[in-house]
Order: structure tokens, then C-alpha cells, then sequence
């Protein structure tokens, strides 16, 4: 197997022959891994890379394409891929803000404890929760995933299975009836 090119190896990893999957893994780890090290800066982060690349590569049924360009590129293409799903993937778990104002209020040096303020957010939570009255499960769902968890408006499509324009005509609608609704 050593004398096949990363072409002929990767059409025996699409036949499913293990040998061919570790041999590209030899060939290429460090390739792999020093690309996944540097964009995403931690190791533990880089080696959940470099296994969903080898993965990919073991369940990818389009495969590679010598005509369209050296195996390296697209190894490295699909490891760019993937990195970015995953740093996007980690953004959007550390960006969740919880949505129960309480907890803010427990912590003993938060600005936000100032009595004015407290009444201020009590008086705001009340409104948009009056206001939620009015949504749809579908419009709150939609209000979630976008400004509490950070989803695009076209991964909530897909998430979703349905077209674009859908998601933001129920964006418009829902923005609409809380601005009706909210009195801030």
C-alpha cells in the first residue's frame, strides 16, 4: 500500500478496506493535525478535528477527484471545513446566555444588582413575557435559536427544513407583533 498514491489509497477507503483509511491517516496526520492545532489553538480541540476529517473520509461517498485538483488541497479543504464547523460549533456553546435573569441577580458583585436596575429588568421580563403571549411556538422558536443561540437566519432553514424566505417572513411577523406588543 505504500506505493499507491493518495488517489488509488482513497478509492480503497470508499470500498471500505480499513488498511487504505490507516494509511492515509499515517501519511497525513501531521498534516491534518498541525492545520487543525493552529486555527483552533488547543490540542484536545485539534485532535476532535483531525477524527472528524478521517471520519469524513471513511463516510464520504462523493469522494476525491484527482482531476479536480491534488488530494493534499482537498484533504486540506475538508479539514478547513471542518475546523470552522467546529470553531463556530464551540462559539455558539460558550455564547449561550442564559435566559434566567435570577442567576444574574444571585451574583453578589454584578452591576446589575442595583435596585433600579433590578426593577428595571423585572418590569422589561414582564413585558416580554406578555408579549410571548402573542408568538406562536414557531415565532418563539425562531426568536431562540437566532438572538439567544446564535444561529443564522439559513441554519435555522435547514435546522428547520424549510425555505429561506419563510424564516424571515416569520422573523418580520414576529418582530412586528412584539414591537406592537412591547412598550420599553
Amino acid at each position: 500500500m505504500k506505493t499507491l498514491s493518495d488517489a488509488d489509497i482513497m478509492r480503497l477507503v470508499m470500498q471500505k478496506q480499513r488498511a487504505a483509511l490507516e494509511e492515509l491517516y499515517d501519511r497525513h496526520i501531521k498534516l491534518v493535525y498541525s492545520f487543525a492545532l493552529k486555527a483552533t489553538r488547543d490540542e484536545q480541540q485539534a485532535k476532535a478535528v483531525v477524527q472528524a476529517v478521517f471520519t469524513r473520509l471513511w463516510t464520504t461517498e462523493k469522494g476525491y477527484d484527482p482531476e479536480k485538483g491534488q488530494f493534499v488541497n482537498w484533504l486540506l479543504t475538508i479539514t478547513r471545513h471542518i475546523t470552522i464547523d467546529h470553531l463556530r460549533a464551540e462559539k455558539r456553546y460558550h455564547n449561550v446566555i442564559p435566559l434566567e435573569p435570577e442567576r444574574w441577580e444571585a451574583i453578589t458583585d454584578h452591576p446589575a444588582n442595583d435596585p433600579a436596575e433590578v426593577t428595571s429588568r423585572k418590569l422589561i421580563r414582564e413585558q416580554v413575557e406578555k408579549a410571548y403571549r402573542f408568538l406562536s411556538t414557531s415565532q418563539i422558536e425562531l426568536i431562540q435559536h437566532l438572538y439567544w443561540e446564535g444561529y443564522s437566519l439559513s441554519e435555522i432553514a435547514k435546522m428547520r427544513n424549510e425555505p429561506i424566505g419563510t424564516i424571515k417572513s416569520r422573523l418580520h411577523q414576529t418582530l412586528k407583533i412584539l414591537r406592537h406588543h412591547l412598550v420599553l
